[in-house]
């Protein structure tokens, strides 16, 4: 489809890296979380270059104590960031690309998606609707939420692939949706998530759509990518799922969601700000608000041509309007009701589904006209959508660091303390005299090397010494004393979170080290039983084809 219409094609790429002049700057633009971003990235790159094909600890941060975020946030930018940067791009740079192509790939498969359904200027419409609202420009250039950013590549492409499984079985396409699935999980957790309902949603029309004979079999076949993509994704969202109860997580964000309601007005308009919640723009813009409003003229016309598309322009609009209740603070009993709510931490987040639904309706729109009319359509929405979103797409200002300021030991977890574990301090707020230190006793400490999953040390003691390791404890880490496995304390006061350890008198080889768990394990061979599965029916596949 893409070579059959390379000229909005190239027209939307053309237009989708206007806003991005600022990416193409020195430095790194100044937003919320940019600069944590760079510095988790680059711990995620330490570790990968050790030979870690999982990173999970970031041994740099928290002051140089080490935390475990890297198991709890979305792991997929950082792979894509560590390629660019593996091709001697900086840290930086490998970032804002990741950026880059999160806001541009949006756009191209929102193309993509839409443009089979309704026609190619359908499909530019709603890429460009989905590009071109406020708050995919508060993502890239207030909050830097470059998981965010690139979780919205992976919803069009996933409904895509469900579509083309709706016409015609295909492996390819089995394998597309399975990785766009994936994927997504990988961008974001919270938003895989909250486009959930979204994604079995269309689904449930497609099946709705398709001969009953038929039914059952596509019921199969949109059953066989979601869990092999679950399966693919499996090694990050199953333990972060279920070792999240070893964290802060519940504590730190259980009642952030009460106090982040917006008024109606704000989601009408809101002034540009580069502040935090509160006073960020939430704004879902106003050719949005106008594509909402038209999508109930495509509603009545599709209803009155029996045209089932009525179906999903109606449910769109049912879903606009639930999550724009979620929205509002008259929705604090539901939230405080329906727990799992809680856990999206803001409810101004539920804007990315108020993204996602604008662009929809507005490719409905278009493709109730004749060809010349929709030629003008897209024409207008160019020239619309650039205007109204001229003033958003600029950065506050740009930060200038060497790379060892990311290398180095980096003051900050990159989250709000949510990710340290439930026996530490939620920040520690300090630099380690050392990385290891004698509490008792009299010995000799000097360190042999130290990775970010191994730490070797050679102890000289003089008498029987209780010694700190000053790592977190997290499940995965242990103590060898040599070769041998001794008990490790992390609840001492004085040590809060730290491990302690007792070694007898004499010269001792220590070694510190991070696996992974039972379950942890377990999820990693969920994750490559779905490749194989994969590769094999692939290989099964391409044989049956040749005869």
């Amino acid at each position: 489809m893409l070579k059959k219409n390379k000229f909005y094609l190239i027209i939307l790429i053309f237009v989708a890296i206007i806003p991005l002049f600022d990416l193409f700057r020195p430095g790194l633009p100044l937003t919320h979380d940019g600069q944590d971003h760079v510095a988790r990235i680059a711990n995620f790159y330490q570790s990968l270059s050790e030979g870690n094909i999982i990173p999970r600890w970031a041994a740099n941060l928290n002051w140089g104590f080490g935390h475990p975020v890297l198991m709890f946030l979305y792991p997929l930018l950082s792979y894509i960031a560590s390629f660019f940067h593996f091709l001697n791009l900086s840290l930086v740079d490998s970032t804002k690309i990741v950026f880059g192509l999160g806001f541009v790939l949006s756009g191209i498969f929102m193309y993509l998606w839409i443009g089979s359904l309704w026609g190619k200027e359908a499909g530019f419409v709603s890429g460009l609707f989905y590009m071109f609202t406020p708050y995919r420009f508060v993502n890239l250039y207030v909050r830097g939420a470059i998981g965010e950013n690139l979780a919205f590549v992976w919803l069009p492409l996933i409904c895509y692939f469900a579509f083309k499984l709706s016409r015609k079985f295909k492996w390819r396409y089995v394998v597309g949706g399975s990785f766009s699935l994936a994927a997504l999980i990988l961008s974001h957790n919270a938003l895989s998530f909250m486009f959930l309902p979204l994604i079995l949603g269309y689904i449930a029309f497609l099946i709705y759509l398709s001969p009953r004979a038929k039914r059952f079999l596509f019921i199969i076949r949109n059953s066989l990518f979601i869990i092999l993509g679950l399966m693919l994704s499996a090694f990050f969202w199953f333990p972060a799922f279920f070792e999240g109860k070893y964290t802060l997580r519940d504590i730190v964000t259980s009642e952030d969601y009460a106090s982040r309601f917006r008024s109606f007005k704000d989601f009408l308009y809101s002034p540009w700000s580069y502040g935090g919640s509160g006073q960020l723009s939430v704004q879902i813009g106003i050719l949005h608000w106008l594509a909402f409003i038209l999508g109930f003229y495509t509603f009545f016309r599709l209803f009155r041509k029996k045209n089932k598309d009525w179906i999903l322009v109606g449910g769109l609009i049912i879903g606009f309007v639930v999550t724009l209740f979620l929205l509002l603070k008259i929705s604090l009993p539901v939230w405080q009701a329906v727990t799992i709510l809680q856990k999206f931490q803001f409810p101004w987040r539920f804007l990315s589904i108020m993204v996602f639904i604008p662009a929809v309706l507005a490719g409905s729109f278009v493709s109730l006209w004749s060809t010349k009319k929709k030629m003008w359509l897209a024409a207008a929405s160019v020239i619309l959508l650039l205007l109204a979103n001229k003033n958003y797409w600029q950065a506050k200002g740009f930060s200038y660091k060497d790379e060892s300021f990311y290398r180095g030991i980096y003051a900050s977890t990159t989250d709000t303390g949510e990710s340290s574990p439930r026996w530490s301090v939620r920040f520690m707020e300090r630099y380690p005299a050392a990385p290891m230190e004698v509490i008792d006793g009299e010995a000799e400490i000097e360190m042999v090397s130290r990775l970010s999953n191994r730490h070797e040390f050679t102890i000289k003691a003089e008498t029987p010494v209780r010694l700190v390791e000053n790592t977190l404890y997290f499940p995965g880490w242990d103590i060898l004393v040599d070769g041998q496995a001794t008990e490790v304390k992390f609840q001492d006061p004085a040590y809060r979170g730290l491990m302690t350890f007792n070694v007898p008198a004499g010269e001792h080889q220590v070694v510190a080290r991070f696996r992974e768990t039972r379950l942890r394990l377990f999820a990693d061979l969920i994750s490559l039983a779905g490749v194989g599965l994969l590769l094999v029916s692939a290989i099964i596949t391409s044989r049956i084809l040749r005869k």
